[in-house]
């Protein structure tokens, strides 16, 4: 009896080590929540249709990140904001666009007009930017401060195929 019970309590002692250094399998480090009001509230990583970064007739403007203020009272410009993937790749909103509480805009992929009434910016760049198995999405602060991340594969994430996924509602 006393074996079984200090097992126990060293299992739980250990468990509790792995969980408070971020270690255990079922809780990724980049699940953290960051003190910021934007957050990916979603992203089309797999634009429908066959994949082609042509800037005309391509479907590079229909992978978009959807990127939310959840704030109840604070309005947010983008303006320094930065998305980057896990190779490196990034935009960074150089232009000032400004989020209400409880607005969103989407960040396309291709050559476009931003426009704050349709609540689109695009990244003037016709390459797709998330893979279609597997990727992380960061956003950062204009101090460089992280304000969200979240990995994704499709087989995980995505499991009705639509190449859409929700992370924040």
């Amino acid at each position: 009896m006393r074996t079984r019970i200090r097992h126990a309590l060293t299992a739980a002692a250990t468990t509790a080590s792995v969980v408070s250094l971020g270690l255990a399998a079922g809780t990724p480090a980049q699940a953290a929540e960051y003190s910021s009001v934007l957050k990916i509230k979603g992203v089309q990583y797999d634009a429908p249709g066959r994949d082609s970064n042509k800037c005309s007739g391509g479907n590079a403007a229909s992978e978009y990140l959807t990127i939310k203020n959840y704030s109840r009272t604070t309005t947010v410009n983008l303006k320094g904001y930065v998305v980057k993937d896990a190779t490196g790749n990034k935009f960074t909103f150089t232009k000032s666009h400004t989020l209400q509480p409880g607005d969103y805009v989407k960040l396309r992929g291709n050559r476009g007009t931003d426009s704050d009434a349709k609540n689109v910016v695009y990244r003037q760049n016709c390459n797709f930017i998330w893979n279609n198995d597997k990727d992380t999405i960061y956003l950062y602060k204009p101090s460089g401060a992280r304000a969200d991340v979240h990995a994704y594969t499709k087989k995980a994430n995505d499991r009705d195929g639509n190449g859409y996924i929700t992370y924040h509602g």
